[in-house]
């Protein structure tokens, strides 16, 4: 059975003006989402600057989400790491807090080869075998690429390894993870233009930054094709594919915070080294959602 299906929102921390984490703003925002359609929520993930949480403020945002969530939709955590036993570390914790799953992201700037992949996802799984595992594959960021096989091999020797978060934008190979892991995995897009085309193949729906700003109608993208409404689907997919353009025209989260900040949010500043949008950036974003009606 999947964790979900639908639309996850890759959640943004909030911060005050000093840095901290803003608790109270990143209650506003589960209750936002949990009312507004959003089908799980993802917690300290990308969208989330987790690189620069501290353990023990990445651990209490995970704690934090479970509570206030309160089962309404559920949870899932980014625990991924560079270092194998500290992705072990965060999984334990995230298990301890009572999260639905683990999203874990591949070994970044050490580059690891398949091999290494094999053994650094299944050292984490295996750490914590009753906890659905998500991998992340996001080439992009990490410099490695999870090939269909190694998900294969993967799935096949971890009962608890079930999904994968796919933003390579490369849909054939996505295709491929689909036949080597025959029918054994979920794959949620991590391309916001790609939800569509990706469920088109047999995915689950989408882990999103989008849904950040329009929580129900990423939801509605997902849920209309669900229900046998592709065309449907695909309008509203073209409808917002300038906004997601220019949610991506910064690197993730500066504008998803931006966008926020604009529609009244409050969601605070971002934690070096990201700093705020540019400005000519921060105008053609402000132009598109005034266009779509999300302000005025």
């Amino acid at each position: 059975m999947s964790i979900f299906t639908g639309s996850g929102v890759a959640l943004v921390t909030p911060f005050k003006a000093n840095g901290e984490v803003n608790y109270e703003k990143l209650e506003e925002l589960i209750d936002f989402h949990c009312n507004n359609g959003t089908d799980c929520i993802v917690i300290v993930g990308t969208s989330g600057e987790a690189s620069t949480l501290s353990h023990e403020e990445h651990i209490e945002c995970i704690r934090f989400a479970v509570e206030k969530t309160r089962h309404r939709i559920p949870v899932v955590a980014g625990t991924g790491s560079n270092c194998t036993e500290t992705a072990v570390y965060l999984t334990g914790e995230a298990k301890k807090a009572g999260v639905d799953g683990v999203l874990v992201v591949s070994p970044y700037y050490n580059k690891a080869t398949q091999k290494g992949l094999v053994a650094h996802f299944g050292t984490i799984a295996k750490s914590a075998p009753d906890v659905p595992v998500i991998l992340y594959n996001i080439p992009g960021r990490t410099g490695v690429n999870i090939l269909p096989e190694t998900a294969a091999r993967l799935v096949r020797e971890n009962k608890n390894i079930v999904a994968m978060k796919d933003a390579t934008g490369n849909i054939p190979q996505t295709m491929a993870t689909m036949r080597a892991c025959d029918g054994n995995i979920d794959i949620y897009s991590g391309e916001d233009g790609l939800i569509t085309p990706m469920m088109s193949v047999g995915g689950k729906g989408v882990i999103s930054v989008l849904a950040n700003v329009l929580p129900r109608e990423t939801h509605e993208i997902c849920s209309r094709f669900l229900e046998g409404d592709a065309k449907g689907s695909l309008e509203l997919q073209m409808k917002y594919l300038t906004l997601v353009d220019l949610l991506f025209s910064e690197v993730n989260p500066i504008p998803a915070k931006a966008a926020l900040n604009m529609m009244g949010m409050n969601v605070g500043p971002m934690r070096l080294p990201l700093t705020e949008m540019e400005p000519e950036h921060a105008e053609a974003l402000r132009k598109e959602m005034v266009k779509l009606g999300m302000i005025k």
